[in-house]
């Protein structure tokens, strides 16, 4: 899991979304693909659609192309944004975990920054929408999720 792509591609979103794109790219990975479902599960992204270098036409229904050895390195993500009274609904993602400090919660952790308080030097969820994404064992959840489950993981990104 590289967490140095994953930043790249928090900055790209608000860059994205600050420049008031409809449709981004990002590159594929299974721990990119992962977050961004969980981000169009919650209501910031409109739609994730795995395609080559070119954008996959909005119309057409029809199956990505296979992944051969030829096209892996050109496969992308392709994001399309939200936006609600012409203002972006992700205009903020930050990383948490940073490559050289990875930061894991256990559940009683998740629980105190769920409620709103601080655990360790991450502070809890104050604003409304704001939202931390966890890598767990079961994949990519929601900080209220893995409370309600009660499993702990990685912190990756906070959004709002």
């Amino acid at each position: 899991m590289s967490l140095v792509n994953l930043a790249h591609v928090c900055s790209h979103l608000q860059n994205a979304s600050r420049a008031r794109l409809g449709l981004t790219s990002v590159p594929s990975s299974n721990l990119i693909l992962g977050l961004m479902l969980s981000l169009q599960t919650s209501g910031f992204l409109s739609s994730v659609k795995r395609a080559g270098a070119f954008p996959p036409s909005p119309d057409s229904t029809e199956p990505a192309e296979p992944v051969t050895q030829q096209n892996i390195a050109s496969r992308r993500l392709w994001l399309g944004l939200k936006y609600w009274n012409n203002e972006p609904v992700l205009s903020r993602m930050n990383l948490i975990s940073k490559p050289t400090k990875r930061v894991k919660l256990d559940v009683e952790g998740l629980s105190r920054i769920v409620r709103g308080r601080g655990a360790g030097y991450v502070r809890g969820l104050t604003n409304p929408g704001e939202c931390i994404y966890v890598s767990t064992d079961r994949g990519i959840l929601e900080a209220r999720e893995c409370v309600e489950r009660r499993i702990g993981g990685l912190l990756l990104t906070r959004v709002l």
